[in-house]
């Protein structure tokens, strides 16, 4: 058993993910521990870059992952703690606190987790969230469904992505599905539904500041394709525009009222079709999923997981320098296919960055271009070829995207 006192970061993952962050953490001369779950053990994780591996049959049992990482830092100079998936975050920020260990505490991970805590904390701070109302007291709500027209949404306050949201149209609807929460109703909160164009902004924090941000409009809100299914594509937002300003400026003030002091960032706003103003509506300290890591990589040669693991492994200790960047113009592209292994060799354009080819009966493509209207043409062409060449449609996920 190991009994040296090599600095050592151990990784936590649910999800299968991070392997550029492993590895950039060997790269950097640390050594590498995961503990994921059992389930994952099969999955191609970087071996060569870790140092040991070991699993739980699952992450739900809190005080099962306490006692294990406790038992294995009695012979491990675990210096750093680090969750690779959003539903690792405030398991971690338990564990660093428990160990006394750098980074992101309990309080700030409940501003980057709890969709009810974000809210508020930015709606006390003057940015405009949608109107929304905690699922507890029910004078409250019934005061909120008089005074907010509809439709709204039931969100889940700890779900990742758009799992577990429903739309609802009257107080007829609301009230029956409260009722059938029970006990669970304060875990909810039911928000305005503001139509309009969703973005996200993907950031690297270090001290407090935003160094690096790159701006994205989802082609279709994430909520609609997951509730009613098609593809799912992003692209980097003009460059130099107006909603690029308002973006960058919000998500600064964001990052800061919320208190983050290093990592990474993946957060939603949205334009509402009838007034305009620039909305919060979540946040996540982590790098995006449905490879939108791989995305921002195109449009800006900025890899989201080894600059993470540079400042994960740093905790401020010395200045992070940001490498150099570009500022190209990229999309995604994602569907679910009806081939088990789809064949994207038809797809032959040069601008093509990325292929996912590690995803049963999923099919996507990265472009990029310094040509924001070259991207354009191409995502136009591919979301028509990808819904005869691919597309399927199943029921709505139980567990977010990843």
């Amino acid at each position: 058993m190991p009994n040296d006192r090599a600095p050592t970061i151990l990784a936590l993952s649910s999800f299968y993910k991070g392997n550029d962050f492993l590895e950039e953490c060997r790269n950097q001369g640390w050594k590498v521990i995961l503990l994921t779950v059992e389930s994952l053990l099969g999955k191609p994780w970087p071996r060569a870059h870790l140092d040991e591996v070991f699993a739980l049959p699952t992450f739900h049992d809190h005080r099962a992952v306490v006692n294990t990482v406790s038992w294995l830092a009695r012979t491990r100079n675990i210096q750093r703690l680090a969750p690779l998936d959003d539903y690792d975050v405030e398991l971690v920020a338990h564990l660093r606190e428990h160990l006394r260990i750098p980074g992101m505490g309990e309080t700030t991970a409940r501003y980057f987790r709890d969709k009810l805590a974000m809210r508020a904390r930015c709606r006390d701070r003057a940015i405009d969230v949608p109107e929304f109302v905690h699922v507890l007291n029910h004078d409250e709500i019934r005061d909120f469904l008089a005074r907010v027209p509809p439709p709204w949404l039931l969100k889940p306050r700890s779900e990742a992505s758009s799992v577990g949201i429903k739309k609802l149209q009257t107080p007829e609807d609301v009230w029956p599905v409260v009722e059938a929460l029970g006990d669970a109703q304060s875990n909810y909160l039911i928000e305005k539904m503001i139509p309009g164009d969703v973005f996200h902004v993907d950031s690297i924090v270090s001290e407090k500041q935003v160094v690096f941000a790159e701006c994205h409009q989802y082609r279709r809100p994430l909520l609609e394709i997951v509730q009613g299914g098609g593809i799912f594509a992003t692209r980097t937002v003009v460059r130099g525009s107006g909603i690029e300003k308002q973006l960058l400026e919000t998500h600064a003030r964001v990052v800061e009222q919320l208190g983050l002091v290093r990592g990474v960032t993946h957060t939603e706003y949205i334009r509402g079709a009838d007034d305009g103003r620039l909305y919060f509506l979540e946040t996540a300290a982590r790098v995006g999923g449905v490879h939108i890591s791989d995305l921002v990589d195109a449009s800006s040669g900025i890899n989201l997981w080894r600059e993470w693991a540079k400042i994960e492994l740093g905790q401020g200790e010395k200045p992070y320098v940001l490498p150099p960047r570009k500022s190209e113009y990229a999309a995604l592209i994602v569907s679910l296919s009806k081939q088990q292994w789809p064949d994207t060799s038809a797809y032959t354009d040069p601008e093509i960055a990325w292929r996912m080819d590690d995803h049963e009966f999923h099919v996507g493509l990265i472009v990029h271009s310094p040509s924001n209207e070259r991207v354009g043409e191409l995502l136009d062409s591919y979301e028509k070829r990808f819904a005869q060449d691919f597309m399927a449609v199943m029921p709505a996920p139980s567990k977010a995207l990843h």
